[in-house]
């Protein structure tokens, strides 16, 4: 008996289940398939590696969003809001400490706090995820060549247009910052890895 994705053949297989001897036909797809070209050619571009990028760093950065707002509340001097005055500041007139508030209010303002934060981080992450992949990707495609260098140069303009809006000192360390960061995770994942 052979199981899917199974070796087959004689004396291979589960001990104590004996094989048929007969191996099964190839599993998976013709690679010169003018479809999986095509496929092949469209994923490899650079539009579905930035859109891949934004929506993996959308999801991720959501989960970041949901796990760092559940850790905001190990305070017992949080407040919240109760009127339009100005919320959670100590000492204005709709400060009230959250543990006041009934647990249904409690749980409400929680949540909310989690979904505002949960959505800020996934667009920030999609945005510098698909910034920093399509900029990593043309500069690929220009340079024809794949090394440590793509990545460095994309960090540093990646940091730089985040950062473009304090002006051109933080343009600056945030070129340097992000060149360095993308530098170091590229060489880590470049590094052999140990066959133990």
């Amino acid at each position: 008996m052979n199981f899917p994705g199974g070796l087959g053949g004689p004396g291979v297989g589960v001990p104590g289940i004996p094989s048929s001897g007969a191996r099964p036909a190839a599993q998976g797809f013709d690679p010169n398939d003018a479809n999986i070209k095509m496929l092949t050619n469209a994923m490899e571009s650079c539009y579905a590696k930035t859109a891949m990028s934004g929506a993996a760093g959308f999801a991720l950065g959501g989960l970041f969003g949901v796990f760092m707002a559940s850790m905001a509340y190990d305070t017992p001097f949080h407040t919240a809001g109760a009127g339009a005055g100005a919320p959670g500041i100590p000492g204005s007139a709709a400060a009230t400490p959250l543990s006041s508030l009934p647990l249904r209010k409690q749980l409400a303002h929680g949540f909310k706090d989690m979904g505002q934060r949960s959505w800020s981080t996934a667009k920030n992450f999609a945005a510098v995820g698909a910034l920093f992949s399509g900029i990593e990707c043309g500069i690929e495609g220009l340079r024809a060549k794949n090394d440590l260098g793509n990545g460095v140069a994309a960090g540093c303009l990646t940091g730089a247009i985040l950062a473009r809006n304090g002006g051109p000192q933080a343009a600056a360390v945030g070129c340097a910052g992000f060149a360095a960061f993308s530098a170091a995770i590229d060489a880590w994942m470049r590094m052999p890895k140990d066959e133990d």
